[in-house]
């Protein structure tokens, strides 16, 4: 039977951890506390923002909760990013996207004061994954890539020269988790597939690993994998079920393809919690360094 990799239990057993360090940064006076810049008022935005301020409740972060109007202009939001920088208060925080028409998110994101950037994806911080190879950086880590890298782990799944595709471009885990899966602590070897590329299904059908991101609704289906490979299911789609006349959330990896694998993440219940969890993480982790905790 094929391992399922419950991303829920880990990221509880993670949040159980970060809680007992939250308590000793206390008894030394310190009490870290992730911010939020929130834009507008779209739905999925303003639940996935308050599912971190639910999480920052659970293992004792304080939340600091920054709300703008949707019609607010570029520098209303970029003066809300310099008060973070200056709160010292706010221990890391991120801006949740999409931002505003109109509102350049890359100068918006480039504000953020790098060793408060609690989501990993200020350029500096991503700098550091490129220079450092041995994969040892302090500098924060994006966080979707490092929950995938940390679920693997806690389930003894061991990277070291195994043959990882990894499906899909974008920022957010596409083209990081290449620089943390080739770097040495990891040691995979990585194929990075897009639309450019010309026959996706035949990297797919020889990795052991495969990391799918595209946000296509079972993309990857049963004859584009090898048995036994481990499946990571990381994008997510709405779509609508004729017989239940409900939308529902679906991942790139046909279901189908789970009874082949020798492991595979639920979506959801898998990668998205254990993202949620590297945040915090993150947030605790720079509160650490700056109290010189090791």
């Amino acid at each position: 039977m094929p391992q399922r990799l419950d991303g829920k239990a880990v990221a509880a057993s993670v949040k159980k951890d970060l809680a007992a360090r939250v308590e000793r940064l206390k008894a030394r006076g310190v009490e870290p506390g992730l911010g939020t810049i929130l834009v507008g008022d779209d739905v999925g935005s303003r639940k996935y923002v308050a599912g971190k301020h639910r999480d920052c409740a659970e293992v004792g972060i304080r939340s600091i909760g920054v709300e703008l109007p949707g019609d607010a202009g570029e520098d209303d939001i970029l003066a809300a990013v310099d008060r973070l920088n200056a709160d010292p208060a706010c221990t890391g925080y991120i801006v949740q996207l999409p931002l505003p028409r109109g509102v350049d998110e890359r100068r918006v994101i480039e504000r953020i004061d790098p060793a408060k950037d609690a989501d990993g994806m200020h350029p500096y911080n991503l700098g550091e994954l490129v220079l450092h190879i041995d994969g040892r950086s302090a500098a924060p880590k994006p966080c979707t890539p490092r929950g995938v890298i940390t679920l693997l782990d806690h389930y003894g799944i061991d990277l070291e020269g195994r043959d990882v595709c990894v499906v899909g471009r974008g920022i957010t885990i596409g083209r990081t988790i290449g620089l943390m899966l080739s770097a040495r602590n990891v040691n995979a070897t990585v194929t990075l597939c897009h639309t450019g590329t010309r026959d996706i299904a035949a990297h797919l059908r020889t990795a052991d690993v495969v990391v799918a991101a595209v946000g296509q609704a079972d993309f990857v289906k049963p004859g584009d994998i090898k048995p036994g490979a481990v499946l990571v299911d990381v994008g997510v789609s709405r779509v609508y079920d004729e017989a239940e006349g409900r939308w529902r959330v679906r991942g790139d990896v046909d279901k189908a393809c789970q009874p082949l694998a020798s492991a595979y993440t639920p979506n959801p219940g898998g990668v998205g919690p254990m993202t949620r969890a590297m945040l915090l993480a993150n947030v605790v982790e720079i509160a650490e360094r700056a109290a010189g905790v090791d």
